[in-house]
């Protein structure tokens, strides 16, 4: 069970603020637009993409050492995060 917080709190923590999260804000603001269909079709988005990444994730193992593939994702966090902050300088 505390495996499944800790994806709980990873996953939450992530989205919140994120270019999905924008846009579903952005929607919700459309007054002819229902608010429990964007609720609805965001979260069946998330699932889905969710679903993705699991099964590629566990199809990854087979060609890649899960300690290289955390190195990699995390360099390419700390490389977006670079990028980011030298874009402000424009």
């Amino acid at each position: 069970m505390k495996g499944l917080w800790i994806v709980f709190l990873s996953v939450f923590i992530a989205e919140l603020g994120d270019k999905t999260q924008l846009a579903t804000l952005t929607f919700s603001i459309d007054q002819q637009i229902s608010k429990w269909g964007i609720f609805a079709a965001s979260s069946l988005a998330l699932v889905l993409s969710s679903l993705i990444a699991v099964v590629v994730g566990s199809q990854f193992t087979h060609w890649v050492n899960p300690k290289m593939l955390k190195i990699i994702a995390g360099l390419g966090f700390i490389g977006i995060g670079i990028f980011t902050l030298l874009s402000l300088r424009n």
